[in-house]
């Protein structure tokens, strides 16, 4: 896996750092609550495990990294505390590929464990790392008890192939050629068939997985509007400029994909190592999320929507920053996420406010 290599987040000390612009995901995490205290309940009714082991598949770094590992403890805590029986240990692995920050979520884990303490009382918590991709195998046989992974599977192993006519694009986009959308549809079918059936080597049998990602609501690709096409835009303007070859952006495509619903289902039941429990769209507000309050009320003109394109811009920069540094170098960095930047203001400051789509299914190990 080539992607693997440059495919991370920006680390903590980087200018803009994935731990600072991550609200998107944070939101989407913060949605995740009920369906993972349900997940995990059935999972502990189902085994009583004395210890409890929880991977966390693309955790990445940043004050993200422990909120789904907490709801995990809090939702076992309460169910003991009701029945007062006793709390069993937890091992906590997190999980991200090599180039990820692991440093920055290492440094956080004590004051992660004090807070448990604080709250809980003694709790047994034993937090390590896995640097490896989750579609390959990373744990023994029949060891985890519970999965999660938010907002990590939508990015596939490689780029799909025989892509080389979507020029102009940098992903799926309505103007793209048919068999762009097949190919892309393909390598997320392989990637998701792999990768449940790595996992389902991995987990207990009757263990619980949550899985969130971004999506898309229409089951035909050509009819959408993908985030990437303002990134997209944003580097054919630095070709106008004279800044970028056109010949490079037409080279270039993002390891990505953003699946309808029906497609998930489908891949999940054709694999058929895992029952679905629950398989849903999940729609969040992006306005509030890129704007405060306190900014809203100050300023109900353009620069609101200026403020916005920024942040989004960062929130995407955080994310693709080493992926197109790899392929143009780092010298255009500014340029084009200033010009992104811009393109959003204009797109918000002329359309209503933008949900991103996600889908979150639960399953269970058969």
């Amino acid at each position: 896996m080539e992607e693997a290599k440059v495919l991370r987040m920006n680390a903590a000390d980087h200018e803009i750092s994935y731990a600072n612009n991550s609200v998107l995901q944070k939101a989407v995490i913060s949605k995740l609550t009920p369906i993972i205290e349900e997940s995990v309940t059935y999972m502990f009714r189902e085994t009583k495990p004395t210890c409890i082991k929880v991977a966390d598949l693309g955790c990445s770094s940043g004050p993200n990294t422990f909120h789904t590992i907490s709801q995990v403890i809090d939702t076992i805590h309460g169910i003991c505390k009701r029945q007062q029986s006793e709390l069993p240990e937890f091992e906590v692995l997190l999980n991200d590929l090599p180039e990820n920050d692991f440093n920055s979520v290492f440094k956080s884990v004590p004051d992660f464990i004090e807070r448990l303490k604080k709250e809980k009382g003694e709790v047994g918590c034993y937090v390590g790392g896995v640097a490896g991709s989750f579609y390959d195998r990373l744990f023994p046989t029949r060891s985890l008890h519970f999965v999660h992974s938010s907002y990590s599977l939508h990015w596939l192993t490689k780029l799909p192939e025989g892509i080389e006519n979507n020029k102009g694009n940098v992903y799926m986009a309505r103007t793209s050629p048919s068999n762009v959308f097949k190919a892309y549809a393909d390598q997320f079918q392989k990637d998701l068939t792999k990768f449940l059936s790595l996992r389902s080597k991995e987990m207990i049998p009757q263990g619980r997985m949550v899985l969130a990602l971004m999506a898309r609501e229409n089951a035909d690709p050509s009819d959408e509007d993908y985030c990437w096409d303002h990134v997209a835009k944003s580097f054919l303007d630095l070709v106008e400029q004279g800044v970028v070859e056109e010949a490079d952006v037409d080279s270039f495509n993002l390891p990505f994909y953003t699946p309808c619903k029906e497609e998930v289902a489908e891949i999940v039941e054709r694999e058929g190592s895992f029952g679905i429990n629950d398989l849903q769209i999940l729609e969040v507000d992006t306005g509030p999320l890129y704007t405060d309050e306190k900014f809203r009320k100050k300023d109900s003109s353009f620069n609101i929507y200026v403020h916005m394109g920024k942040n989004i811009a960062n929130t995407l920069r955080a994310v693709v920053e080493p992926l197109v540094c790899s392929h143009f170098g780092d010298a255009i960095i500014e340029r084009l996420f200033t010009r992104l930047a811009i393109n959003l203001a204009d797109t918000l400051s002329n359309t209503m406010p933008h949900k991103m789509v996600n889908i979150v299914v639960s399953l269970t190990k058969k």
